[in-house]
């Protein structure tokens, strides 16, 4: 990209203003001052498209980036334990060998209960296991923000993909209408060896 040249005009403005200013070192001698350089120009941008009005727009807008919801994401999870297993699991015809009531905890209360428990059931050589978060109570504060219902419901499948419990749990899936339906999960546990 070239430089341009100062116009005479611009030249001699600035003149005046370097003339009206005092010397930060006066004992040096500067003899004339230096031009200042010019700024790279920009390159103009492509002229937009003609719309006439009652045309269709030719580009569609992006979308929203927004994650799918935790049931969805449950539900979506690839299967990682036996395929006939896991469908008698949703049918409801496994039985859960041990169960954990969340209700009425903060998160600073269940999650360290959630790590005790899944790690203890698993070395006691538990398969299924039941973990009871409630639907969560439906609150609005009024605010620009919406809160998510259930907050133990969504926490609990994070922290049990997160270590320590990743490492015991095979399979998370939400629990059958007579264990709890979507206020429960089951919790698959990967044998010890």
């Amino acid at each position: 990209m070239s430089r341009r040249r100062l116009r005479p005009d611009e030249v001699e403005l600035w003149r005046k203003v370097a003339d009206t200013t005092h010397k930060l070192h006066p004992e040096r001698n500067a003899g004339d001052l230096p031009l200042p350089k010019p700024k790279p120009m920009k390159p103009a941008r492509a002229p937009a498209e003609r719309f006439t009005l009652g045309e269709k727009a030719n580009g569609r807008a992006p979308g929203h980036d927004v994650q799918a919801g935790m049931r969805d994401r449950v539900a979506s999870a690839p299967l990682q334990m036996d395929k006939k297993a896991f469908g008698r699991l949703k049918r409801g015809k496994m039985v859960p060998e041990g169960k954990l009531d969340l209700h009425g905890m903060t998160m600073n209360q269940a999650h360290p209960a959630l790590t005790r428990f899944i790690l203890s059931a698993q070395a006691t050589g538990k398969r299924l296991v039941l973990v009871v978060t409630g639907k969560g109570k439906h609150r609005d504060d009024g605010g620009p923000i919406p809160t998510r219902l259930g907050v133990l419901r969504h926490n609990v499948p994070h922290w049990l993909a997160q270590p320590p419990l990743a490492q015991a749990v095979l399979q998370i899936s939400e629990a059958h209408l007579k264990h709890g339906g979507g206020g429960a999960y089951y919790v698959y546990l990967r044998r010890t060896r």
